[in-house]
């Protein structure tokens, strides 16, 4: 059983999941004041993240890391007042609107209801 164990740790390709159990901290720094806060991390297995937030409570940040695939992926993100608002390209995104609901938005912005137009 043992041999079994040390056989299939031995043949799990570098960069599995596996290392990242065994990632370590390659940097860190936390400077927190009281006119807010600023952080920074990186790993050995590619993972980095910053932040920083004033006296306000809101915060800028990013974190990135490399995919099983190998791409880099990155997000930026705002935390505020206004929620929780991220980009990256990795992402989900809405399709656009089709351009007949456009029109028809339009169409019915432009021509108020019998309702409105006695208000």
């Amino acid at each position: 059983m043992i041999c079994a164990l040390i056989g299939l740790a031995v043949a799990m390709p570098a960069g599995s999941p596996g290392d990242d159990a065994h990632a370590e901290v390659l940097t860190r720094t936390d400077d927190v004041r009281a006119d807010g806060f600023s952080s920074e991390l990186k790993t050995s297995n590619g993972i980095e993240q910053t932040a920083s937030g004033d006296e306000h409570g809101s915060i800028h940040g990013s974190f990135s890391w490399t995919s099983p695939e190998g791409e880099h992926v990155l997000v930026n993100y705002v935390a505020d007042e206004n929620g929780y608002h991220p980009e990256g390209a990795v992402l989900p995104t809405s399709p656009p609107i089709p351009d007949a609901i456009v029109r028809a938005l339009d169409w019915l912005s432009s021509h108020p209801s019998a309702e409105e137009k006695h208000h």
